[in-house]
């Protein structure tokens, strides 16, 4: 394969789409075979809002639907969310694939590493979204309508649940990203404690944003990983280039 600087612009959008179908053929794989027990897959992740909701007089706790294609369209949900999970390893590598040529050869050997890396983070986001975020968020939005009748919809439930569990899934690969950059780098220890002001005010708003309940606790409970994972790349920074002088990145020049 040619070197990243030697590839034209439409071979670097060959590639690009190489790697996205060969992603999807996973993505499409891991669907298929969740398909057989995606009702086992619906109830788990169902979870975090079934245990505050009333018992109804039939015995069981259950969501609504309005729609006569909701329950198909929320199978498809649950089946797609676990694929995307399931399948982060293969999709990790072949980013790894589209962004090694730019890498010198000593460097290509962080395959295995950044894999590791990337998909640690990525269903440690995920679960700490549904065993932490996920949880808090159902609690407040029904007990702030305790005074009111429940009627939870699949769908509006299943929606708010792929943006809170990928939105922080994707927030957790922050230290891979940051140790990539610092290999090339972009960013350095000094860069990002210069910034750490300016990184706790957009962790917050990012925190309001991607948080689905509007009070301080939950943000802040979302907040603080952030930041602790903020830290985390300060260090992976510096680890990387401990003996890194001002002057040797580009980003803190002028």
């Amino acid at each position: 394969m040619k070197k990243a600087n030697e590839m034209s612009f439409f071979e670097h959008l060959g590639e690009l789409r190489k790697r996205i179908i060969f992603s999807f053929a996973f993505i499409l794989v891991f669907f298929l075979a969740s398909w057989r027990f995606v009702d086992k897959l619906y109830y788990w992740l169902s979870l975090p809002v079934l245990k505050f909701l009333p018992v109804l007089p039939t015995g069981e706790k259950k969501l609504a639907f309005t729609a006569l294609a909701e329950p198909f369209m929320m199978y498809i949900k649950v089946a797609f969310i676990f694929s995307i999970f399931a399948s982060s390893p293969f999709i990790f590598h072949q980013l790894w694939l589209f962004i090694s040529p730019a890498l010198f050869a000593k460097e290509k050997k962080w395959v295995l590493p950044f894999v590791l890396a990337t998909t640690f983070f990525f269903l440690l986001g995920g679960a700490f979204g549904y065993f932490v975020v996920f949880p808090m968020a159902c609690r407040f939005f029904l007990n702030i309508g305790k005074d009111f009748t429940a009627i939870i919809t699949i769908n509006d439930y299943f929606a708010l649940a792929f943006r809170v569990l990928f939105g922080i899934a994707i927030i957790f690969e922050l230290p891979v990203l940051v140790f990539l950059l610092a290999k090339l780098r972009i960013v350095s220890a000094r860069f990002l404690l210069r910034y750490f002001k300016y990184a706790i005010v957009a962790i917050f708003i990012l925190a309001a944003v991607i948080t689905p309940t509007p009070d301080m606790v939950t943000q802040t409970m979302f907040a603080v990983p952030m930041l602790l994972l903020y830290l985390l790349s300060i260090a992976i920074a510096w680890a990387v280039n401990p003996g890194e002088k001002p002057d040797q990145n580009p980003t803190d020049a002028g």
